[in-house]
């Protein structure tokens, strides 16, 4: 909670002006509202018209700091809100996929969505909180003016009232936590059912699916009740402390009244401090979303603490892209540099991760000729490595950036004929582009062709692409020099490459030609569907 703290803290600094502006008018607001009694205490021990023109300028001004107020939470808001998006975006993106692993999609929607957003609102929840402060001391002080000993049953009032805004804010972040995770599950289950929306159609398991994904909808609900009787709990001790605290003023102040040590006038302004004072309603809306901005903030902050990936300030050698992972558990290999090698078996994906530096091994290295892969700066490994996939990713505005900015590399990929056939070509909106996936595909192996100029990683990049298209791909690749590793599913694929890797469980099992491997049953059956990937 800590480093939540800190985060909310830092998100406060970045919503601009508008803390600073908040503070202003609460101390403003609070300064207002105690010279309200006594203004309206003077203007009925006097009956003065001066005094009762003080009084409705100073109710327009609280109208108007009021105002203000609400203009200034939601700016600062919203900009806290987008310092905090941004920053759990740059470091979600640059962690890698690791994080959507332990975190799931969904989730992670929620975190930097409604989360961000609620942690964004922590300077308004601060300000109102430390706000309330003035106007208990502040009525303290005037007490004392008017006199001690209301001053002192006002502060006896106030220790008891300290404790029930702490237990309170301490449950209610507890509350709020549980609250908005079990929203995330549901975010996560929604989803996951929406990129399935297709098969739960053809199987016709919607209601299923629907009940599967509301599933933590009466945890939700605890969570709501439990938020809601935490706040009737600290709502009905206001209602039992404020107007006792008030009787006990008024009675000691009716007895100064009968001595002849107050006014009128000064008992009603005392009545009214010891409101002001011991204002324990206000208190407990701003310490409810004080409580809901921890909370969210410890949410981001579990994003933030996922260790970015860190480059190396080393740049690649001439080299033919000599691949080789060296003391790497179950890996212990080296793939000759401009070799093509296909990847089969189980735990494939992994392989690819750490062939691309999408992952980096807990033991041993990963090196492109000779380097490690972990050594090499950002621009150095982006520029010698190209990795593409199943579903990519298309990065850009036009097709044209999504290929990377190279036709060859489009030609090479089989993309060429269906992007010319497109509206504007290669400089139409990728938003305005309908493709197949296995046009998007073709889009995803053109940017790896592009970008990566020693050493080609292509995981499962081909598995929806059409007979023809794939044998024009293998034409392609076959005569590149690049090292190519192609992680496939296909016994025609691991057919044309140099090498197969054959993998158990992410160990290497063989390491041979196709035809070698073949002869043996467990091979065989990687591609008869006997081994997931």
């Amino acid at each position: 909670m800590r480093t939540a703290d800190r985060l909310t803290t830092e998100a406060i600094r970045r919503s601009g002006p508008a803390a600073g502006v908040l503070a202003a008018v609460a101390l403003v607001g609070a300064g207002l509202e105690l010279a309200l009694p006594f203004v309206l205490g003077r203007a009925v021990d006097t009956f003065s018209l001066t005094w009762v023109v003080c009084a409705g300028a100073v109710v327009v001004l609280l109208v108007a700091c009021d105002g203000l107020g609400v203009y200034m939470s939601a700016t600062g808001g919203a900009r806290a809100a987008a310092w905090l998006r941004h920053r759990a975006l740059s470091h979600l993106l640059g962690a890698g996929p690791g994080v959507t692993r332990r975190i799931p999609e969904g989730d992670l929607v929620t975190r930097l969505g409604v989360n961000a957003e609620e942690a964004g609102r922590a300077a308004d929840a601060v300000v109102a909180s430390v706000a309330l402060v003035v106007p208990s001391a502040g009525a303290l002080v005037l007490l004392v003016l008017i006199d001690p000993w209301l001053a002192l049953t006002l502060a006896g009032g106030l220790v008891a009232i300290a404790f029930v805004l702490k237990r309170f804010l301490r449950v209610s972040t507890v509350i709020a936590g549980g609250y908005q995770e079990a929203q995330a599950d549901i975010a996560a289950r929604l989803v996951e059912a929406v990129g399935g929306a297709r098969t739960i159609a053809a199987a016709g398991t919607a209601e299923q699916e629907t009940r599967r994904v509301l599933t933590a909808l009466p945890v939700v609900r605890g969570h709501a009740m439990a938020l809601w009787k935490a706040n009737a709990d600290a709502g009905v001790r206001a209602a039992i402390v404020v107007p006792l605290l008030e009787v006990l003023v008024l009675a000691v102040g009716g007895w100064r009244l009968a001595a002849g040590e107050l006014s009128v006038g000064e008992l009603y302004a005392a009545a009214r401090y010891v409101v002001i004072g011991a204002g324990l309603g206000p208190a407990i809306g701003s310490l409810g979303r004080l409580a809901r901005a921890r909370a969210a903030g410890a949410r981001l902050a579990d994003v933030l603490d996922e260790c970015p990936r860190v480059h190396g300030v080393r740049v690649l050698p001439p080299g033919p892209g000599t691949l080789t992972f060296r003391d790497v558990p179950g890996l212990d290999l080296e793939i000759p540099g401009g070799a093509s090698v296909a990847v089969v078996g189980t735990g494939t994906a992994r392989f690819a991760r750490l062939a691309a530096r999408l992952d980096d091994p807990e033991t041993g290295e990963v090196l492109l000729d000779g380097v490690p892969l972990r050594s090499l700066t950002r621009e150095s490994l982006r520029t010698a490595v190209g990795y593409a996939v199943a579903r990519p990713h298309l990065v850009g505005d036009t097709v044209a950036d999504a290929t990377g900015g190279s036709r060859s590399a489009a030609v090479a990929a089989g993309a060429d004929d269906f992007i010319r056939r497109l509206p504007h070509g290669y400089q139409t909106a990728l938003a305005e582009a309908p493709m197949s996936g296995g046009e998007r595909q073709r889009l995803g192996l053109a940017r790896a062709f592009a970008k990566g100029n020693r050493l080609l990683v292509l995981d499962d990049a081909t598995s929806s692409l059409d007979t023809i298209t794939e044998r024009q791909v293998s034409i392609a690749l076959s005569g590149d020099t690049r090292t190519r590793v192609l992680v496939t599913h296909r016994a025609a694929v691991a057919a044309r490459a140099d090498r197969v890797i054959w993998l158990h469980d992410g160990r290497l099992r063989g390491h041979d030609r196709h035809l070698a491997l073949w002869h043996d049953p467990a091979y065989r059956a990687v591609f008869q569907g006997g081994e997931a990937r």
